[in-house]
């Protein structure tokens, strides 16, 4: 909890709340279509798009959970972070060059509407709308948790009142600018982080008496926590690595932000700079946590009541004002514009894919619809977090598992193998929708049908891609139109 000479911190994390609104009246000026609301214009630069995906993909899993996880697994952990900065320019490069050109090519606003292109027919497109409204509930009560977790270490107030406030804040914050408030958040932040973490780095080592001290007090303490799978062992750690390298192409909040770029060329070093981006912050990932955990082996603090606190609890007592002040607002911005990437993708599955998908049109006034249905996905998404009772970190790892292994086959294959079919796409969805929810939900509540350790969406992941590609190759091939047939030799 903050003290009376943490003054100065409080200051930066309400300077950025206020900011928040400020940026909110900003966006809602320039959000006058739905294309504004859910593709920004399709305006974005590279350097844009960039810190929006780092940032999206990082957020409260990364900054808050990351660190929690850390502290209580070791390094089981790192088979989430660095497969990521290796796989988040492939997202790019498999992806980006002919989403972007469907974009132009049929003037679409969403995936799923991308998926309708692709494939053709109404049950592929409403098959990937529930996929995404159902994700979007887990990973954004994972970035809610979050909002309420840094609130209430920095002001010292119950949970459901850091919530609350939180909630308040970004209720206005999205439903006033749509992803334009999100993206442009991202940029500042994402500028903001990059340095910082470098600067966290530093305060971790110096405090843990640098690498070679930290690695032979963890090691004597346990060496399974400092081993090579973690104290989460080997399941859960090839597993993860299975999830995250491959599962980065099918996050629709990374993959998205590829069809707001205004110039296809610069999707190469866009690529390049996106992972290096990734390794620098997560530095701040695995800083913390190592160094949490060293401070408790010691003796030097007393052990945490909860592993998400790592982050908060190292930033209050063990870092200088002004960096903790500035690292609060930067957590504070990457979880609210992630937030508000999940409900523009939560609000477009309602409002505009599954009703195109089932009448063939959006709602009418759809603005206005998406502000609404914005303002619920918040509600029913805090609701969710708060039942769930995980770790920040694994409930994000939920979120991110049902996204991949509903997008990876239909996108990521769809999009570069012309004998995909429909069919395979709709079995596909409907097989990791199925997998996900029944592993999940079995296990929360002492049924376990996996292994230990072993990850649901890793399990799902494989499954889906098995019954797309056995799907496509058991149905007739797919009569594509003659540009989407172009596009796919691009």
């Amino acid at each position: 909890m903050p003290t009376a000479d943490s003054q100065l911190i409080i200051t930066c994390v309400v300077v950025y709340l206020a900011s928040c609104a400020v940026i909110g009246v900003w966006a809602m000026r320039r959000t006058s279509s739905s294309a504004d609301f859910f593709l920004a214009g399709k305006s974005l630069g590279p350097v844009v798009v960039v810190m929006a995906t780092i940032s999206s993909v990082m957020s409260g899993f990364g900054f808050v959970g990351g660190p929690g996880l850390v502290y209580e697994s070791g390094s089981s952990s790192l088979w989430m972070v660095f497969v990521s900065a290796f796989s988040l320019p492939v997202v790019f490069l498999l992806t980006g060059k002919r989403l972007r050109l469907l974009v132009e090519v049929r003037d679409i606003l969403t995936l799923p509407e991308a998926i309708a292109a692709r494939y053709g027919g109404m049950w592929p497109a409403l098959a990937m709308s529930a996929a995404i409204f159902l994700g979007v509930i887990g990973y954004l009560g994972t970035q809610i948790l979050a909002i309420g977790t840094v609130l209430q270490a920095v002001l010292g107030i119950d949970l459901l009142v850091a919530l609350s406030i939180g909630l308040g804040v970004l209720a206005f914050y999205s439903i006033a600018g749509g992803i334009v408030a999100g993206v442009y958040t991202d940029l500042f932040q994402g500028l903001l982080m990059l340095g910082a973490a470098i600067a966290v780095l530093l305060q971790c080592l110096k405090v843990g008496g640098g690498m070679q001290s930290i690695s032979q007090t963890l090691w004597a303490m346990e060496p399974d926590y400092f081993g090579p799978w973690g104290s989460r062992g080997d399941m859960a750690a090839l597993s993860w690595m299975l999830l995250f390298g491959i599962g980065a192409s099918g996050q629709p909040h990374a993959v998205t932000k590829l069809m707001m770029l205004k110039d296809i060329r610069q999707l190469k070093w866009s690529a390049l700079a996106t992972g290096a981006s990734y390794l620098v912050l997560a530095m701040l990932w695995m800083g913390i946590g190592l160094a949490m955990r060293t401070l408790v082996a010691r003796g030097d603090h007393p052990e945490l009541e909860n592993p998400d606190l790592a982050a908060p609890t190292f930033l209050l007592q063990y870092t200088p004002e002004l960096l903790a002040g500035i690292v609060f607002a930067g957590l504070l911005a990457a979880i609210m514009s992630t937030a508000d990437s999940f409900l523009n993708l939560g609000a477009a599955a309602v409002v505009r894919d599954i009703p195109i998908a089932l009448r063939g049109r959006p709602l009418e006034r759809e603005l206005l619809w998406s502000r609404i249905v914005t303002g619920a996905l918040l509600v029913v998404s805090a609701v969710f977090a708060l039942y769930m009772e995980s770790l920040i970190a694994l409930l994000g790892t939920f979120g991110w598992g049902t996204f991949a292994a509903a997008i990876v086959p239909s996108v990521c294959i769809g999009m570069n193998w012309k004998r995909a079919t429909g069919q395979a796409c709709v079995a596909s969805i409907g097989t990791s929708i199925a997998l996900n929810f029944i592993l999940e939900m079995s296990a929360r509540h002492g049924y376990a049908l996996l292994p230990p350790g072993l990850a649901v969406g890793a399990v799902a992941l494989l499954a889906a891609t098995v019954v797309f590609v056995l799907v496509s190759l058991a149905t007739p091939p797919p009569r594509l139109s003659r540009e989407i047939d172009a596009l796919l030799d691009v």
